[in-house]
């Protein structure tokens, strides 16, 4: 198997998107949000979702250098986007649950800025 390296040119800002969404808190950069989160009880549960995730995205990459048909490959590409969508939805609900229901007990500033921030990540998520 050939592996091909392509380098293409990021015109974007730095914490955005080439679409020029607000990328920071996703990029992994340090985030004011202090654990525990929403979804550390399930940790374990999710990094091993995540990894059959990542299986089925290594999977099309083999599909693709062995020739497969088209049609079977977008199979599987619609399987492992169905898989990443239930997995945000899962920690969407664990975020509503955890940290907006927290700052609902809060109230105000607190309240609101969990509110547009979830409303931030579902927009995002319906745009994919």
């Amino acid at each position: 198997m050939t592996t091909i390296q392509t380098r293409t040119e990021d015109t974007s800002t730095p914490g955005t998107a080439p679409g020029g969404d607000d990328v920071t808190a996703e990029a992994g950069a340090a985030h004011p949000h202090g654990g525990p989160h929403g979804y550390s009880a399930q940790k374990n549960e999710h990094l091993k979702r995540l990894r059959r995730i990542e299986g089925q995205i290594r999977g099309l990459q083999r599909m693709v250098d062995e020739d497969v048909y088209c049609i079977d490959i977008l199979t599987q590409v619609s399987a492992g986007t169905k898989a990443l969508q239930s997995f945000a939805l899962s920690l969407l609900e664990e975020h509503l649950r955890h940290c907006v229901a927290a700052a609902a007990e809060q109230g105000g500033a607190e309240l609101d800025g969990k509110v547009a921030e979830a409303t931030a990540a579902i927009s995002r998520l319906l745009r994919t």
